[in-house]
């Protein structure tokens, strides 16, 4: 069985590997992906696909189209965790298991980063393990779903 899974990235995502290298680090999320989420991903037979938008609503049109086409959401809202009851309500009613990714530990930064709206509704959390989070995400969907 092949299992379909999406990568959403939120707001200024698309500036990793530029953006506050000391919190984000030095590499951006797209050379992440090509040179490790899709290697992973065709040893362990998932079939992956990212998508970035620095618009909400675009954020959640893809979430709406997943629904019977994906079997798990893996989301880095970006700063819209702290505040997108429409992600949250997203996600909710697609009934597609999701995890919740975040590159830095959002838990020791400002204290506003610390609260999330999306945490009800998924899975879990991984925070605070660089661009690796997305890999151990991955894995996790492997124990999840098989």
């Amino acid at each position: 069985m092949e299992i379909k899974v999406i990568i959403i990235n939120g707001p200024n995502l698309n500036l990793t590997g530029t953006r506050e290298q000391s919190v984000y680090g030095k590499k951006s999320f797209e050379d992440f992906y090509n040179e490790e989420l899709l290697t992973f991903a065709e040893k362990n037979n998932l079939k992956l696909e990212y998508f970035q938008s620095n618009h909400e609503g675009d954020i959640i049109d893809k979430i709406h189209s997943s629904i019977g086409e994906k079997n798990f959401i893996i989301i880095n809202p970006g700063a819209l965790t702290h505040y997108s009851y429409a992600i949250h309500d997203a996600i909710a009613a697609s009934k597609i298991p999701a995890i919740e990714v975040h590159i830095s530990n959002i838990f020791s930064r400002e204290k506003w980063r610390s609260s999330s709206v999306i945490s009800p509704v998924v899975i879990g959390i991984i925070s605070g393990f660089g661009l690796a989070g997305y890999k151990l995400a991955l894995q996790y969907v492997l124990e999840y779903l098989c």
